[in-house]
């Protein structure tokens, strides 16, 4: 085998110029492989967190339509006692509101949270653009257009009907959730505010968010037979979003295909090239063959060529990907300075595409190495 080797590695730097342009072949099969994956993956997962990211992956609600949610706490149990895909659980309780300055008035949905776990779906931090979050009874933040619609400043006293009754509450924060229809129609508060305004301590549905996304449809299918039982219902972000799973799995196949085809290529490319090295080197085979070299380690010389063809063009290619990557996120830019797609670096991608490529690239030996192996003295000599 070490003889083989050798003999490999002294064919491949006799000729340096073909052995260079077959690793650059590979390697850039390979940076097209980690760039493109990179790409899809990283589109993948600011689409998925711009649509779900901040929002419940399955959400409890009462079978009945209108109906609140009663024994909230054996609920809550029940969810973490019946599955450990849950990274949230949150409580919560909407409550349709009209907010009044003056002669002003705008429907309200004021949604009551426990901020402590709410906070983990929302990131409401990150979204209070003036004040504070609410933290004690009666506090509220609005979003940011109803602040203009109704011209409320920080810390004004907001007249607002529930159930036909006025209440007192106090403005205390405003957020911006970059979407219109939550910044002109939603108000947030505590749990324990809106339970105050019901007299019960009752919620409107349970909130939760997954540790794996894509997890949501099973989870809930999970859980149906046990919620039904309990006069409870589930709906979850994968049926609500259909377009967007089917928009994700053609980027899949696409990426895919993309990947298979760049991997045939490298495949025949490096086929044809050794094999047209075996009529090169008959001589050298025929040669090699009457001092006595074993077919088995004729046909080792190629799958060895192959394989360090491979190792150089996995190496290369990584390289150029990841530079590739690079200069995408460093030149193709939004006007804010964030990159147009976030690529994503997945470490145990990079080791598939190189995996993938010295497979390949020794698959392709193949073919040369047998034919090398029954490559005859006297076929060497009627030939030369």
């Amino acid at each position: 085998m070490k003889l083989a080797f050798q003999i490999a590695w002294r064919f491949l730097s006799s000729a340096k110029r073909q052995t260079l342009i077959i690793i650059l072949g590979i390697s850039v099969g390979v940076s097209v492989q980690v760039f493109i994956g990179s790409l899809i993956t990283g589109l993948q997962d600011s689409l998925v967190d711009t649509t779900i990211g901040s929002s419940s992956h399955i959400t409890i609600t009462h079978e009945e339509s209108n109906t609140y949610i009663e024994n909230v706490t054996t609920h809550l149990d029940y969810l973490q006692a019946e599955s450990d895909a849950f990274k949230v659980i949150a409580p919560v309780l909407d409550l349709g509101t009209i907010f009044e300055k003056g002669v002003e008035k705008k429907e309200v949905l004021l949604r009551g949270f426990d901020f402590d776990l709410s906070n983990q779906i929302y990131n409401f931090q990150d979204k209070m653009i003036e004040g504070k979050m609410p933290t004690e009874l009666n506090e509220v933040a609005l979003g940011i257009t109803l602040k203009n619609d109704l011209d409320i400043n920080l810390n004004d006293m907001i007249d607002v009907e529930i159930f036909g009754e006025l209440e007192s509450v106090k403005v205390v924060g405003f957020f911006d959730f970059n979407v219109a229809v939550i910044n002109r129609t939603w108000g947030i508060t505590t749990l324990e505010t809106n339970q105050a305004f019901l007299d019960n301590p009752f919620v409107s549905s349970i909130e939760t968010q997954l540790f794996e996304v894509f997890e949501a449809e099973n989870v809930a299918l999970s859980l149906s037979d046990g919620l039904l039982n309990r006069d409870l219902t589930s709906s979850n972000w994968m049926v609500e979003n259909q377009e967007l799973l089917s928009g994700l799995q053609g980027q899949s196949i696409s990426s895919l295909m993309i990947q298979v085809f760049v991997i045939i290529a490298v495949v025949l490319g490096i086929s044809s090239t050794l094999a047209i090295t075996v009529m090169q080197k008959s001589k050298q085979i025929g040669i090699l063959k009457a001092m006595g070299i074993k077919d088995k380690d004729a046909s080792k010389v190629f799958l060895f060529e192959g394989f360090m063809l491979g190792v150089g063009g996995a190496i290369g290619g990584v390289i150029l990907g990841l530079g590739l990557s690079y200069m995408f996120t460093t030149f193709a830019l939004n006007p804010d300075g964030t990159p147009v797609v976030p690529l994503t670096i997945d470490a145990g991608f990079i080791l598939l595409s190189a995996g993938i490529a010295l497979f390949a690239s020794t698959l392709a030996a193949l073919t040369p190495a047998i034919k090398s192996s029954k490559m005859t003295v006297i076929e060497v000599i009627r030939n030369a």
